[in-house]
């Protein structure tokens, strides 16, 4: 009966201590106007602001821009930033601002004038980790550079109730699980804790170019598990609005 209760025990201290130890997520999304403020904004995240960050430990950093940024009038840049405790939000700027190397390097981008700032405007996205996937993953690609695509989905929900249902839906329905073992090479899944649009949760997904993404994708809605999953009366209407962004990493990003 003790070794019972011990190991009930046990199971129970590491399912909390995993719950406690869910990463949280910051992802910025930087408008631009022109394609001279891309060009600042760029130079200062790989001449400036990842150097500093690596050195706080951040190691695995995301920086991509939608497929076809290029030739878009609206110009943007996502930038995936994964974090120990929700502290790190604030504490990563505060600490970043008494490095004075960080701010020698940025100081064309810090030190703007207001009528010529590097960006439009800075959308700010505060995220937890799923429970079913409590730390992001590098996803192993072999594909060029320059070819791969990273998949980030939001689903907003009508209500809380059919938002969270839609987040038991990818832990406890195992859709997380179907992603894995379909090889989706998932970089996060997220609740959305802080953003424009809410309830709202976020993933994302990668590719080693454009047509094994699609692939992927038709044999996910093909599977006969998705189909059982989505068609469970405890999961309908659980997603009241999809944004699907490809995008393509940079060549300084991490990931």
């Amino acid at each position: 009966m003790r070794k019972l209760m011990y190991v009930l025990l046990l199971f129970w201290a590491i399912s909390v201590n995993a719950q406690n130890n869910r990463q949280f997520y910051l992802i910025k999304l930087y408008h631009f106007a022109t394609h001279t403020q891309q060009k600042a904004t760029e130079d200062f995240l790989q001449k400036a602001w990842l150097p500093a960050v690596h050195k706080k430990g951040i190691k695995q950093v995301g920086v991509f821009t939608p497929v076809g940024n290029d030739t878009a009038t609206k110009k943007k840049i996502y930038l995936f930033i994964p974090l120990v405790s929700l502290n790190d939000v604030y504490r990563l700027d505060d600490a970043l601002l008494k490095d004075p190397q960080y701010l020698s390097a940025g100081a064309t981008y810090i030190q703007a004038a207001h009528d010529q700032p590097a960006y439009s405007r800075i959308e700010t996205f505060v995220l937890r980790a799923f429970s079913d996937m409590p730390h992001m993953a590098k996803p192993v690609l072999s594909g060029p550079v320059e070819q791969r695509i990273y998949e980030l989905r939001s689903y907003e929900g009508a209500t809380e109730k059919l938002y969270r249902k839609k987040v038991d839906m990818f832990n406890q329905g195992g859709e997380i699980k179907l992603f894995k073992q379909l090889a989706f090479n998932a970089v996060f899944y997220g609740e959305v804790l802080a953003g424009s649009r809410m309830p709202n949760l976020m993933y994302m997904t990668s590719f080693d170019n454009m047509d094994e993404r699609d692939k992927h994708w038709k044999i996910f809605f093909d599977h006969p598990e998705w189909k059982r999953l989505s068609a469970l009366p405890e999961y309908q209407h659980t997603v009241s609005k999809v944004d699907i962004i490809l995008l393509n990493p940079t060549s300084y990003s991490d990931l």
